[in-house]
């Protein structure tokens, strides 16, 4: 965990702790009824383990690998007590999350990035805490000395260009735009063209989040992606694919719609701090084998984090005092 205490404070740990505190509270309590009066982890705890898991939104797929893991490591070491159960899931879990993991791609928003201008395309249907993301990710690269611009590519809704002008207010950033109905590929080009211009770090393109004909975003994302290039000829550099974690399997089947769209590099979970459905972080990590690369678990703009496995592991099996 060396890289990553680098990344992790004091403040993001209480932050992480606080945000997963619902989560954290459903597994533990259901777990500790699912122990009740058992001295070991027979069938029926694992039973029971399966159902908690998948009610907690990890997934089918997911949580067959864990409950295997699990058994595995009970027939190993021959005698489990039922009092254990927490810290072993905790163990499998961390196991899986750092197998599907990507390290050398998280970077933390101080740290030297491997472009310049790093061109991130955000991409997400509406409501997911898309706009919100950006202005999040905009002020932890400005506090940590970054130059950024944005861009308001997502023409199609007119709020969306308003909110991400309040937002570049907001964090004191610049925002390129044109209005509703603009073409996106055109905001883009613009948009890189300042950046080069005024030699800016950081340059964050928001996306139309249209799920409902999927040949048409295909079409928009890949031309906006080949217009940036001509002026930045690697870019993007990140595809960031936003998505609601309070909806559970909804943000599944929009992880899967999206990647099916386009090449999604990464992603970033928000609202994790007003569910209890933390687990489809692990499921969705699992599944896509897309990095996790921003969590988010408060309203305050630090609490848009890097997301740091062993941590969020920690605070989500944490014993509740």
């Amino acid at each position: 965990m060396g890289f990553f205490s680098k990344l992790f404070s004091k403040e993001n740990k209480e932050s992480l702790d606080q945000g997963l505190q619902k989560s954290k509270e459903s597994f533990f309590g259901k777990i500790t009824k699912a122990i009740a009066g058992k001295s070991t982890v027979d069938a029926e705890v694992l039973d029971n383990l399966e159902e908690i898991l998948i009610s907690g939104d990890v997934g089918v797929n997911t949580t067959i690998k864990i409950i295997k893991r699990i058994e595995e490591r009970v027939a190993r070491d021959k005698y489990v007590g039922a009092s254990e159960l927490n810290a072993i899931l905790k163990d499998e879990v961390a196991a899986l999350l750092k197998e599907n993991s990507n390290d050398k791609n998280v970077v933390g928003f101080a740290e030297p990035l491997p472009a310049s201008p790093y061109v991130i395309m955000v991409v997400g249907v509406n409501g997911v805490g898309k706009t919100t993301t950006i202005g999040k990710l905009a002020h932890q690269y400005k506090q940590a000395g970054k130059q950024v611009i944005l861009g308001a590519a997502d023409t199609f809704r007119a709020a969306a260009v308003d909110q991400l002008t309040i937002w570049s207010e907001r964090v004191g950033v610049p925002i390129v735009s044109q209005g509703m109905g603009a073409d996106p590929a055109s905001v883009a080009f613009d948009t890189l063209s300042s950046a080069k211009a005024k030699n800016a770090d950081v340059v964050i393109i928001d996306t139309a989040g249209r799920l409902h004909n999927k040949v048409n975003l295909m079409n928009e994302l890949t031309k906006i992606k080949n217009v940036m290039k001509k002026i930045v000829p690697d870019a993007p550099h990140e595809v960031l694919l936003v998505l609601d974690g309070s909806t559970g399997q909804n943000a599944v089947e929009q992880c899967r719609q999206f990647t099916a769209a386009t090449d999604v590099s990464a992603l970033a979970v928000t609202k994790l701090d007003g569910t209890a459905k933390g687990g489809v972080v692990i499921g969705i990590s699992d599944e896509f084998k897309i990095p996790v690369k921003y969590i988010g678990v408060g309203e305050k703009m630090t609490d848009l984090q890097v997301f740091n496995a062993p941590e969020f592991v920690d605070s989500l099996f944490a014993t509740v005092s």
